[in-house]
């Protein structure tokens, strides 16, 4: 369902409550860009809620900071380096000896099963890596498994590719070469 303003937009600031003024009309988010680079988030509550019709419902302002990419030249030309000089890369939370999640942990398991060799590396020791490792492989998630240089997946995909067979022959491929 679409959104859309019914009557002009009237931003919250920190002191000042907007209540519902229009029946049956979804409740729209609007954001604020300031010359500052900080934003601020503004809702419009423009209908009824999930605790009645008509209620006054009333919501603070979030604020929240813009900020540049985490990836920056050298942590993209580092994580290049990393995952080329090993054939397989797991980043993940904890170490392969010590995984600290389970999704980890189970990924771990799926490699020592296939007793494929691999290198680990434990995100949570550098919130730089991974926020900048999410942009570099465009996966908002941890574990993140490459093999052969190539961004293969998370958790979920590792599990499906070991149940078919696939997770196998892409790392025979990336060992042979």
């Amino acid at each position: 369902m679409a959104l859309r303003s019914i009557k002009s937009p009237t931003l919250i600031t920190p002191t000042a409550v907007v209540s519902s003024s229009v029946i049956n009309k979804p409740q729209s988010i609007r954001f604020s860009l300031k010359p500052t680079a900080a934003s601020t988030l503004a809702v419009h509550n423009r209908g009824p809620s999930f605790y009645g019709i008509g209620s006054n419902l009333k919501l603070k302002p979030t604020k929240f900071q813009c900020s540049a990419s985490a990836l920056s030249p050298q942590l993209k030309d580092t994580l290049e380096k990393l995952v080329s000089s090993e054939k397989v890369v797991l980043f993940m939370k904890g170490n392969k000896d010590f995984p600290m999640c389970g999704f980890s942990n189970t990924v771990v398991q799926i490699l020592k099963n296939l007793n494929v060799p691999f290198e680990d590396v434990n995100i949570l020791e550098n919130e730089l890596l991974r926020q900048g490792l999410k942009e570099y492989s465009n996966w908002p998630t941890f574990p993140q498994l490459y093999i052969g240089g190539e961004f293969f997946g998370g958790c979920d995909i590792t599990i499906e590719a070991f149940k078919s067979g696939e997770l196998q022959e892409a790392v025979e491929r990336a060992m042979c070469s």
